[in-house]
């Protein structure tokens, strides 16, 4: 099984992703971007404020395809449950608020584009905890220390995660992150442990 964390940054997702891992010693714990030299080229992109938007998509994309060779498929092959700290849903919110300014032939929408991208090669979620927090608040616990974390950008974010919840909302465990953030650990074990079951 694969459980995913999604949301905007300063929404406690790593935090939560830390309290899980406590938790459950036996399942692998996975990040995106990654530690790998992929990830560490998206970086610094998102460290660069005039990185071109669409080349940075694809530093996202190699990471992740890097990452489903590296540890996803092998560790769901051997039958292991996944739990991933960010996953496709962010690259899909987040890269297509960053090209919804960027020129696509033909006018395409920037979110379809992506997932069309990643329908070739990804492996899709079986489950997602999103943690749903406004942009204000979340730019505010960011501290806004990259591009990707002003509330403006973050609000462009917000409405893709939107989007890909209403299209899928089987998949989708929404948690109220805007509560202190003990309480919102609580409720996402108690998630996790639903989800997972029998799993672990």
């Amino acid at each position: 099984m694969l459980l995913t964390l999604e949301g905007l940054d300063g929404s406690g997702k790593s935090t939560v992703w830390e309290a899980l891992r406590d938790r459950y010693p036996d399942v692998v714990f996975t990040r995106e971007p990654t530690d790998s030299w992929y990830g560490d080229a998206v970086a610094r992109s998102m460290g660069d404020g005039d990185a071109d938007p669409l080349a940075e998509l694809f530093l996202f994309t190699a990471d992740h395809a890097d990452h489903l060779s590296r540890v996803i498929r092998p560790a769901l092959s051997e039958g292991s449950v996944v739990v991933s700290d960010r996953y496709t849903d962010s690259r899909f919110a987040y890269q297509a608020a960053s090209l919804a300014d960027s020129y696509l032939a033909g006018g395409r929408d920037p979110l379809e584009y992506i997932q069309e991208i990643h329908d070739a090669f990804t492996h899709p979620p079986d489950a997602t905890v999103y943690l749903d927090v406004d942009p204000e608040t979340a730019a505010d616990r960011a501290g806004a220390t990259n591009k990707f974390e002003h509330a403006a950008y973050l609000e462009r974010v917000r409405e893709n995660y939107e989007r890909l919840i209403d299209r899928d909302p089987d998949r989708f465990v929404r948690v109220d992150a805007t509560r202190p953030l003990p309480d919102v650990v609580e409720v996402v074990e108690d998630e996790a442990a639903r989800l997972l079951g029998d799993e672990v």
